[in-house]
């Protein structure tokens, strides 16, 4: 017998929304385990709180006794991330009778040193917490001793890493050719100030590259990475490296383009099981070269992870080198990413996992 769950958002991201993405594969990888799940949004952006609220009630009325999965972003929830009105959301789920669980895509509150940024911090912290302990289950995305906030003692959390938003093909090979240019990808820059740094950062660890090795092939997409053509072209002009930048493209070309390269150069902060970018890299069976940080750690460490200090840039640099340099190195790297992404990122693995959870509450 088909069992009901919903999937419940925030306001929809722009122009991709990576949190959509990922229910409507988990969607579908659970309708192999007997789980329909269907998307439903609470458009408080657009209608103000209070109708938004009103008209969750009207659907809840129907989701008693069903699994809600929550999806939690600071964003999602308020413009500014002061998340406060989410716990509303989910006292209107709790008292139609529905099971709650949150999944946090965001597991810590945001950074930053100015007056606005504690406070903000401090919100997000109590929204957090408060919201754990209203709702049945915490589904985190990143394992959880690597989370601050988190008691020892938390018996209703689980960690269940995220998936590709991505087709991948089943057991297909990388279609390179031997006589192809030594390919680096990058898959996503961060908008803003964050942008500038991930930009300056890409171009010092291929300009050594390219100075050490010879001629290569850079080749950049996703978001933001339009808008930083300009400065990557200028960085590298001197150098041997041809460049191909495109901005957010449709998910098949994504896997053609990363299975179409030899690395995958993440500079998005820190690498973690939550971060997509980074686990698109490992599906499709590349070595990953990223910083290491606080969310770092298994599973995303059993893939063919070169993990860098952060105080460290110029490491970027050296194992670029001898990723594209070292064969055998190379190879050894591509078949952890893969053995990692069929145990732990897969869709069909993710949704093992959420269905064992399911079944047993």
């Amino acid at each position: 017998m088909t069992r009901p769950i919903i999937a419940l958002l925030g306001r929809e991201d722009e122009p991709t929304d990576a949190v959509e993405e990922y229910c409507r594969y988990l969607a579908t990888a659970l309708e192999d385990r007997d789980f329909a799940m269907k998307i439903r949004r609470v458009p408080w952006e657009k209608h103000g709180w209070g109708q938004a609220l009103n008209a969750l009630e009207l659907q809840a009325a129907d989701w008693r006794g069903n699994w809600v999965l929550v999806q939690y972003t600071a964003l999602a929830w308020s413009s500014r991330g002061f998340s406060q009105k989410f716990i509303r959301v989910l006292r209107v789920l709790k008292k139609a009778g529905a099971r709650v669980a949150l999944v946090f895509h965001d597991v810590e509150p945001y950074p930053g040193s100015r007056v606005m940024d504690l406070i903000r911090r401090s919100a997000q912290l109590r929204t957090m917490r408060t919201a754990l302990s209203i709702a049945d289950a915490g589904i985190f995305t990143v394992a959880l001793d690597r989370i601050s906030w988190l008691s020892k003692e938390q018996p209703k959390t689980h960690f269940i890493p995220v998936g590709p938003n991505l087709p991948i093909p089943e057991n297909a090979p990388a279609r390179r050719a031997p006589t192809d240019l030594p390919a680096i990808a990058v898959f996503s820059i961060t908008g803003g100030q964050a942008g500038e740094r991930e930009t300056r950062t890409i171009v010092t660890a291929v300009r050594h590259a390219a100075e050490k090795l010879g001629k290569l092939r850079l080749s950049v997409f996703g978001r933001n990475a339009e808008l930083r053509e300009t400065e990557l072209r200028s960085g590298l002009q001197s150098v041997p490296v041809e460049i191909s930048v495109d901005g957010v493209i449709e998910p098949k070309q994504v896997v053609e383009k990363l299975r179409a390269c030899d690395v995958l150069l993440f500079v998005r902060g820190a690498i973690s099981s939550r971060r997509g970018s980074a686990i698109a890299g490992i599906a499709c069976g590349l070595p990953v070269i990223a910083y290491s940080g606080s969310e770092t750690g298994v599973p995303t460490t059993d893939a063919g992870v070169v993990l860098v200090s952060p105080d460290q840039p110029d490491g970027l640099s050296s194992a670029l080198v001898r990723v594209l340099s070292d064969a055998d190195y190379r190879t050894e790297l591509a078949a952890r990413s893969r053995a990692a992404y069929q145990t732990h990122f897969a869709w069909s693995a993710i949704a093992a996992r959420f269905s064992a959870f399911l079944n047993t509450r």
